[in-house]
């Protein structure tokens, strides 16, 4: 996101638009990639209030996270792009809270990836993780990417508190 100083995300998380809801997709690739036609939206405060649930020691993913809403809501998926933009803005907003801190920093990208749009980038995100007990590695050698070693082990599922 630019110009997140500018920017009031705790306004954000609050305006649910005319979400949650459900939209029927007819897009033959999209119906192919995901598995069906019905397609859920959650509001940002959804995906901020699942986010609050991760206990420290603890991660879980946006795909985690939009796996519980389809399934909650009997959608065959969730949409990604909305999932993605949703769970930073939570982040942004906690940034810019004094008080009720989400730990945004335990919601990690597909297979572990740490997320260079939270507040501070990877190295932030890789501090708070790191002081938490996790050990984050880096993978690639010209487009270096950080994940948390080992995520699936202290996997938070939401729904499940596992």
């Amino acid at each position: 996101m630019a110009n997140e100083s500018k920017k009031d995300f705790n306004a954000m998380l609050r305006d649910a638009k005319d979400m949650p809801k459900m939209q029927i997709v007819k897009d033959e690739a999209t119906v192919k990639k995901y598995g069906g036609e019905r397609m859920f939206f959650a509001p940002p405060a959804a995906y901020d209030a699942i986010m609050k649930e991760v206990p420290c020691g603890r991660v879980t993913t946006v795909g985690a996270i939009r796996e519980y809403f389809a399934k909650e809501n009997g959608a065959d998926f969730t949409d990604p792009i909305t999932a993605g933009i949703f769970v930073s803005i939570a982040a942004w907003a906690s940034f810019q809270r004094e008080e009720d801190k989400t730990p945004y920093w335990r919601t990690l990208k597909a297979n572990g990836e740490l997320n260079e749009k939270y507040p501070g980038g990877i190295s932030a995100q890789r501090k708070m993780l790191e002081a938490e007990g996790h050990t984050v590695i880096e993978k690639g050698r010209k487009n270096i990417r950080y994940y948390v070693k080992d995520y699936e082990l202290s996997m938070f599922l939401p729904g499940k508190g596992e």
